[in-house]
């Protein structure tokens, strides 16, 4: 009985004490109304705290009767503070507003390490509407998912996670070159428009990439001079104002060493001027022999700010890159595709490397005039010089024997970029209104010397695939004149590209019945001066609207309808002399998106047909040295697309995409040979089909452990260029099947991943009828790399 009064005098004294607690609840949002995820919610000078929920909801509880200062904090963010009395048995309900938008909050926010899907895009795409009210195809490729998949560079598997985007005509890791709804697609760097030639920009390490965005369809309204088939967005990485770090290790197949290092922190006590450090170093081999690509980066990053409204952030990368010849990739061979060893090559040892240093410089400054107005300014200098050369048959003989050439590829790009635009909020009655309108500027310069080639074998010793000797070449290695700077040379060979461009554009979004019907109404115009390969410069203008519809049917689903314009400046040199004109197109699209599971997984659903005119293409007469171009006439893209990716269950992750693409020729220029209407435009697949999931265990002895397996098949494979024969040349179907393991527990993560786990012979490649050849590039066999990260 003791010990019963004993238990019932400790029930009352402890309900006595919790009697003498209260609680704090409340919601955090952001500047537009949205709940803002989270965020840190703390007592000053106490140890309790909570974390917002994702509908910006906080609970603190067991708080003693008292007055407090509740403090809220985000990553990158000023501090706000908020004085309350805590009464004991009532709970203190508490709103707090970030001053920032919940796109703002998105580019710093980390969710648990867990992503393969967001919601919105970078501020550097100029929008503020979520993706899934945005009338137009738009895909996020997270740091989640790069990391999960092992992707170090640009070039790297990337693509998989998009649907309808391939590589064919791929320069090995040297230049991406995405293909995506018929044609190449533009690269971006923080909203900038990198692209300076056919062939560029330089692909970007992962080491300081943040994500990439896919925008798919004319963006010409938002990002300077598009592609009709759109473009992606590479982010780099920014301060997040945490002080963190990680340490990352990865080995691999063919000599593939690499490391790199992370660190972000605070340069100041009150958090205002923040540090991102990014380097990263690597040797890498491939599986044909004497090939090998060995870079280092470094990209530090300081954001200021200045005030609680005003922000500068200013950002340095620069790449450095040798690797061997890059035409090394390509075997040439009469008797069809794949007829060699999949690690042959024609490379002879003791050839003198490419050496590229790539630059660039990003300043940006934000300043919120009020809750509703925002401005951004922003420059960009980039600078690419590259020393070194590329391999071309002069001739394949009917025996499959090989003239081996070497061509000097010198080449240096220049561009001066700036961008100012301001986005707001207005509200006209029952109407919303999202305001963006802005100017872009550039200048871009390009300066190649290809006119020097030297032969290493021959007329009596040519190269004999089927017994290959790899010693010094019988007609010795070149040695190029560099006597001139490369801008004499770049003028003298006719490889210079010039371009200069003023865009203005506005749009207005326009929110109907609550904002549940979105009408996008915006144009654009466009000055641009060009010359290209020492033709005459020539000047031009146009203006391009843009129309868009977003319904939503609930909170989770919309159906959007776009049409859209673009108007794309072009550089070359026509076979039959004359002006080149720039590139006019229209797409017409119709999707359906949709959130899931409280969005945790979203699906995207496409249909379109882009037109585009006036398209340059390789003279299929003349050689692919040879510079010249003919005037396509039209060419029509159409197709279906789908996308889906996200958390299907916790611990559960999955990207997976599905594209239909029907590219061809509808109308050719007079006068143009060896190319007819209703041939399908090379470069493409009409089957698409990618996917990868990874599932990390939750609960028991192998938790933290986890399984990945992902695959692409592609169908219906056109060639890589124009020929007479194109329709009987078309590449094979192509299945690559790849997958591992991981394990993390705390700071650490090891990830082993298996690439091509069925060994097949994949290529891509095309057929010249100048050198009544095949060629290919092969991919790599079955290979491995294994990564050891640490987080500090």
């Amino acid at each position: 009985m003791k010990q019963i009064y004993t238990l019932l005098l400790f029930m009352m004294a402890a309900g006595a004490a919790f009697a003498q607690n209260g609680k704090i609840a409340g919601q955090i949002t952001s500047s537009d109304g949205k709940p803002a995820e989270q965020v840190s919610v703390g007592l000053k000078g106490s140890s309790k705290g909570a974390i917002s929920d994702e509908k910006g909801n906080f609970t603190i509880e067991k708080i003693k009767a008292g007055n407090y200062t509740i403090l809220v904090s985000f990553v990158g963010l000023e501090t706000q503070e908020k004085d309350i009395e805590v009464i004991a048995g009532e709970t203190v309900n508490v709103l707090f507003t970030l001053s920032e938008s919940a796109n703002q909050l998105q580019e710093v926010i980390v969710k648990s390490g867990n992503l393969y899907k967001s919601d919105q895009v970078s501020s550097s795409l100029k929008l503020l509407t979520p993706i899934l009210e945005t009338p137009q195809n738009v895909q996020v490729v997270t740091s989640k998912v790069l990391s999960d998949q092992q992707v170090i560079s640009m070039s790297d598997g990337l693509i998989r996670n998009v649907s309808g985007a391939t590589r064919v005509e791929h320069w090995g890791d040297l230049y991406a070159n995405i293909t995506m709804r018929g044609s190449q697609i533009q690269a971006f760097r923080n909203g900038f428009n990198v692209v300076s030639s056919y062939w560029g920009p330089l692909t970007e390490d992962m080491s300081f990439v943040d994500h990439i965005e896919f925008v798919k369809g004319p963006a010409g309204f938002m990002l300077a001079n598009g592609d009709p088939s759109g473009l992606y967005n590479v982010v780099t990485k920014k301060p997040t104002g945490e002080t963190k770090g990680e340490f990352n290790l990865t080995t691999g197949s063919f000599g593939l060493y690499r490391a790199a290092l992370d660190l972000d922190g605070k340069l100041s006590k009150n958090g205002k001027l923040l540090y991102r450090l990014n380097a990263a170093g690597q040797n890498k081999n491939s599986h044909r022999a004497y090939e090998y690509n060995n870079r280092y980066s470094i990209a530090p990053v300081i954001s200021y700010q200045i005030d609680d409204k005003t922000k500068f952030t200013a950002e340095y990368t620069m790449q450095y890159a040798k690797m061997s010849d890059v035409g090394s990739f390509y075997v040439f061979s009469p008797k069809g595709y794949a007829t060699l060893p999949q690690d042959f090559t024609v490379m002879p040892p003791g050839l003198e490397p490419t050496r590229i240093k790539d630059q660039s410089l990003f300043l940006n400054l934000q300043h919120q005039i009020s809750k509703e107005w925002k401005v951004t300014a922003q420059v960009a200098y980039l600078n690419y010089q590259q020393k070194g050369s590329s391999m071309w048959p002069n001739s394949v003989a009917p025996d499959g024997k090989i003239r081996r050439a070497v061509g000097i590829w010198d080449a240096k790009s220049e561009m001066t970029l700036a961008q100012a635009f301001i986005n707001g909020d207005v509200q006209t009655g029952g109407v919303k209104h999202r305001i963006l309108g802005g100017i872009d500027i550039g200048s871009k310069n390009y300066f190649a010397d290809w006119s020097q080639s030297h032969p290493l074998d021959t007329l009596g010793g040519l190269f004999d695939p089927l017994a290959p000797v790899y010693a010094a070449p019988a007609n010795g290695y070149p040695v190029f004149d560099r006597t001139l700077n490369l801008e004499a040379r770049a003028v003298k060979g006719g490889g210079t590209i010039d371009q200069k461009y003023t865009g203005i554009y506005a749009q207005d979004e326009l929110g109907f019945v609550d904002n549940k019907i979105r009408l996008t109404v915006a144009g654009r115009y466009t000055y641009v001066s060009q010359s290209a390969y020492g033709g005459t410069p020539e000047s031009a203008h146009h203006f391009t609207p843009r129309l868009g519809l977003s319904v939503s049917l609930d909170n989770n689903t919309a159906l959007y309808a776009l049409y859209d314009e673009a108007f794309l400046p072009q550089s070359g040199r026509l076979a039959g002399g004359g002006n080149v004109k720039p590139i006019t197109g229209s797409n017409r699209e119709l999707g359906v998106k949709r959130d899931w599971a409280d969005g945790r997984w979203n699906t995207t659903v496409s249909i379109y047909r882009i037109v585009k005119n006036n398209e340059l293409t390789g003279d299929p007469n003349s050689g692919p040295n040879s510079g010249l171009s003919v005037v396509l006439g039209q060419k029509r893209a159409q197709g279906v697309e789908f996308d889906l990716r996200g958390t299907i269950v916790k611990g559960l992750n999955l990207t997976a995409n599905y594209a239909y693409t029907n590219s061809e020729v509808t109308k050719v220029t007079e006068g143009v040979a060896g190319i007819q209407v209703g041939e399908v435009v090379p470069g493409f697949a009409k089957h698409t089909v990618n996917s990868w999931l990874s599932y990390k265990v939750q609960n028991g002895a192998l938790k933290g452990a986890g399984i990945s397996a992902g695959f692409t098949y592609l169908a219906d494979r056109a060639t890589a260029n124009w020929s007479q024969t194109n329709s009987s040349m078309n590449l094979p179907n192509y299945f690559k099947l790849d997958g591992g393991l991981f394990w993390e527990k705390d700071k650490l993560r090891l990830t082993l991943n298996a690439f091509n786990i069925l060994d097949k012979y994949l290529y891509s490649g095309g057929y010249y009828q100048w050198l009544n050849a095949y060629y290919w590039q092969s991919e790599a066999p079955r290979n491995y790399r294994l990564s050891l990260a640490y987080k500090f």
